[in-house]
């Protein structure tokens, strides 16, 4: 089993090997390509975040009571979404990892730091979630970036948009 799987990929990869290398060299005298441009901006990020929060709020549709718990929900939401872009930020300033395993480690340090910006969160919704009718919680996952699979299956926290900076 193990030599049939080293061989189907050995072929794929001496298959694929002749193609990538013909698509990586340019045609002859055809103009550079040109530097990548960062379009999306600190800017944009924070209409995108401000736009997302207030889309939250308002498919919840709280009552006047409801309201009063608000505002620590949208902090602990503000806050984590900027950690999660300095966290970005200092990634790109970051030396490359010198093996697969610093790799590995890296990732652990990110899903233990976004595990404990997910909990803020999770503090502050509590509250809130608690006061909302199911038909006022049923509204919310979707707005989270949480996708419906297999019950008790994990989610990557990198999918949720409170962590989009960071990736």
């Amino acid at each position: 089993m193990k030599r049939t799987l080293m061989a189907a990929l050995m072929g794929a990869l001496i298959a694929a090997a002749p193609t990538a290398w013909a698509q990586t060299a340019p045609p002859a005298g055809a103009p550079p390509e040109p530097p990548a441009v960062e379009l999306y901006s600190a800017e944009d990020a924070q209409a995108v975040l401000d736009a997302r929060i207030l889309a939250l709020k308002t498919v919840i549709t709280l009552t006047p009571e409801q309201q009063k718990l608000w505002p620590p929900v949208e902090m602990a939401i503000r806050e984590v979404a900027k950690l999660s872009a300095e966290r970005r930020a200092e990634r790109a300033n970051a030396a490359p990892p010198a093996s697969f395993v610093e790799i590995l480690d890296r990732i652990a340090d990110a899903e233990a730091v976004r595990a404990r910006d997910l909990k803020t969160v999770t503090a502050a919704l509590k509250p809130l979630v608690a006061s909302l009718t199911p038909v006022q919680q049923r509204r919310i996952p979707a707005f989270l970036g949480l996708r419906e699979g297999p019950a008790g299956l994990p989610q990557p926290t990198a999918e949720i948009w409170l962590f989009e900076e960071e990736n």
